[in-house]
């Protein structure tokens, strides 16, 4: 459970470590981003000479939660961070990752939701 101002680990090779949420899509009333929604964030620390640059504003998913998460069958699952993948901007398909390799496990239900090509570049998923 995610809201504007939270700082998040960014899961991916783009060179951003960590991002400040501002915003999340997904109506004008949107509190709160969980697993699978779409956020926007600024990033704060960034490696040098990499793809992204301190500053930027990117479009990111959110892949782990430190909230429980509560799975279809009745389990819940949680996270030791909330992190999130940062998206590419002009990709033809809209679910297309920036980075090309993707650190830590994310859940299934992110590829359930269309995320597959982030599921596959996973090294786990739980």
């Amino acid at each position: 459970m995610m809201q504007d101002r939270t700082l998040v680990t960014i899961a991916d090779n783009t060179g951003a470590k960590i991002g400040r949420i501002f915003k999340i899509l997904g109506g004008s009333k949107k509190r709160y981003a969980e697993i699978g929604d779409l956020v926007v964030l600024s990033v704060q620390i960034a490696e040098p000479r990499k793809m992204v640059k301190k500053k930027e504003v990117l479009t990111a998913v959110v892949v782990r939660q430190r909230k429980p998460f509560r799975r279809a069958d009745g389990s819940y699952i949680r996270f030791d961070d909330n992190a999130v993948v940062i998206l590419a901007k002009n990709a033809k398909d809209p679910f297309e990752p920036k980075a090309n390799r993707i650190f830590g496990p994310i859940p299934r239900e992110l590829v359930d939701l269309g995320y597959q090509k982030i599921g596959s570049m996973a090294p786990e998923v739980v």
